[in-house]
């Protein structure tokens, strides 16, 4: 069986959000065209309303974004989606303490430093 995909035989569906549209169009078309499913948005608040319709199995988030982090976005995600598993992007040094108040709150997110390259993205996803 692909390793893309989950037991049914459908894609994975990944939702991934950035507020640097660059970025998360990047992430999106690299996952669509390695076989996953993928649907780019591009703030924490428009992440939760598209998690509603999507039901992503991994959500895909920048950490610091304007308005809603992609840490509280993760933690209603999580509550909306039970079993969707959460990786978290990052290059700031701010994400530190925002994750250690995740944790403190009962969610243990998987991070992954930005630049990430899409090989090292593509091997995350796929260990599912």
């Amino acid at each position: 069986m692909d390793p893309r995909s989950i037991d049914d035989g459908v894609r994975l569906r990944v939702l991934v959000a950035d507020d640097e549209r660059i970025i998360a169009d990047t992430l999106g078309m690299i996952l669509n065209q390695s076989g996953f499913e993928a649907a780019t948005v591009y703030s924490g608040q428009k992440a939760v309303e598209a998690a509603r319709h999507f039901r992503p199995q991994v959500f895909l988030a920048d950490v610091v974004m304007p308005g809603m982090s992609g840490i509280e976005a993760a933690i209603q995600i999580s509550a909306m989606v039970p079993g969707c598993r959460v990786l978290l992007l990052s290059g700031q040094a701010a994400t530190a303490d925002l994750l250690r108040d995740a944790r403190v709150r009962g969610h243990d997110f998987e991070i992954l430093l930005k630049p990430v390259h899409p090989n090292q993205l593509l091997d995350r996803l796929r260990a599912q």
